[in-house]
């Protein structure tokens, strides 16, 4: 079954790379390299952490630039999942963006943009539910008009969260004085991982926060059909807004280092804000909490922008309420699909229990983000099965050891994942095998 609509393609390459620099920069460059810091435990190894990562997600982006030329479908990973690997995979991707994954980061995001406005503008306590639940709304209203403003929203935000980030590397590297500069006045060292084997699982260990710290990359795809030639500018998207992203993220790191020193870092929760406050005074802290609050606005826009292609494709295929296929005759968006989202994420954060939800399943993200590149050997193994190549622009160069390596990142992640807290993920999949039973009675359901 497919939609009986099309989508109005409206993004190009500029709106593509935007949508990939903000679907990865959130708050999470804030507030994770104290984390990986801490992990590792010297300069070095945490910029070496964040080069590695940035390397798996551009062999990711690699990967997702050759799927989306492949099948530039609403939807992306969804339609990769389900055209290798049968419907049922698809829909626990599906199932799991719809219960607790981009429901509940959307919760999130907008709980942290509430909290930092709050404080930002002195309004009392009581006041953060509501402004969350009006982001969410206002977010959502946005979207259901039209693609165009969405973009055009996201774009702002983006550019926004990039100055910002921008302000605190400048001051970090170039304002902080003798009095604030850790590397003129160092702290005291962190104690360097003994032995190799022990400096390998502190790289490990750190890795984990580093890889969710760069995902976001692949969401891109989910807006394929209503890009301007996506067989070319998909690809170009991914690859440009992935390296502007790596570039930031060490720039920053290597301010925080600056600044801070690898025992400073490890031992603030609050590097951005600590960082800000040495350099530029109080001021600062409030620039930067600004910084933070556009750039949770911005991550949430673009959730709501890509995630409801998603419901729509999953409905298309009959494993969902038919209402969500369709498109709005006017607006040509997913509009049902935009408010069962903005709807549950209210809910979840309602109840606060977004936290818990997006605990248990931040295992399963990378879970699907290996099984979507793996389905490159499925349709590379298919065109030499049929002894004929796809005529493609793009392919994903270094295969299939670029795929692989990516593969074993996402197993690595996830394995350590679980290790780190193996009862939540234990309900994670207890929550995402429950989809199992809901997919073939939606099956049932279908007419035939």
């Amino acid at each position: 079954m497919t939609t009986s609509v099309s989508y109005a393609r409206r993004l190009g390459l500029f709106s593509g790379t935007m949508a990939v620099i903000g679907g990865i920069i959130g708050s999470g460059i804030f507030a994770t390299p104290n984390v990986v810091a801490q992990r590792v435990g010297t300069a070095g190894l945490a910029l070496g952490t964040w080069i590695l990562g940035g390397l798996i997600a551009l062999a990711g982006a690699y990967c997702y630039g050759e799927l989306g030329e492949r099948m530039p479908k609403a939807g992306g990973q969804y339609v990769y999942l389900r055209d290798a690997f049968g419907p049922l995979t698809a829909f626990l991707y599906a199932w799991a963006l719809l219960l607790m994954i981009a429901t509940g980061a959307a919760a999130f995001v907008a709980v942290t943009f509430a909290n930092y406005t709050v404080a930002l503008l002195g309004l009392p306590p009581g006041a953060v539910m509501p402004l969350a639940i009006g982001a969410i709304v206002l977010v959502c209203a946005i979207n259901y008009v039209g693609v165009a403003p969405g973009a055009i929203t996201q774009n702002i935000f983006t550019i926004l969260k990039l100055c910002a980030l921008a302000v605190l590397i400048v001051a970090g590297l170039f304002l902080a004085t003798h009095t604030s500069s850790a590397l003129v006045r160092p702290l005291p060292p962190s104690p360097a991982p003994g032995g190799p084997g022990a400096v390998l699982l502190a790289v490990g260990a750190a890795l984990v926060p580093v890889l969710f710290t760069y995902g976001g990359w692949q969401q891109t795809n989910f807006l394929a059909e209503e890009m301007i030639e996506p067989e070319r500018n998909l690809p170009r998207a991914l690859l440009l807004g992935v390296v502007v992203v790596i570039a930031v993220y060490l720039l920053a790191n290597i301010a925080y280092l600056r600044v801070l020193g690898s025992a400073g870092l490890a031992a603030t929760r609050a590097p951005a804000a600590e960082v800000m406050e040495r350099v530029l005074g109080p001021g600062g802290r409030v620039v930067i909490s600004a910084g933070i609050a556009l750039s949770a606005f911005g991550f949430l826009d673009l959730v709501v922008l890509v995630t409801p292609r998603v419901f729509q494709a999953m409905a298309a295929d009959g494993v969902f309420f038919q209402q969500i296929a369709r498109l709005h005759p006017t607006y040509r968006t997913p509009g049902a699909a935009i408010v069962v989202l903005g709807g549950w994420a209210i809910l979840l954060a309602l109840t606060k229990t977004y936290g818990p939800l997006t605990d248990y399943v931040v295992f399963a993200d990378w879970i699907f983000f290996g099984a979507a590149v793996a389905t490159l050997f499925v349709y590379r193994r298919r065109e030499r099965a049929a002894g004929a190549a796809a005529p493609l622009r793009f392919r994903a160069p270094g295969y299939p050891i670029v795929p692989a390596l990516f593969v074993l990142a996402a197993l690595a992640a996830v394995a350590s994942s679980v290790r780190q807290n193996p009862g939540n993920a234990a309900k994670g999949a207890g929550l995402l095998l429950l989809g199992v039973p809901v997919f073939f009675a939606w099956r049932r359901r279908r007419p035939v």
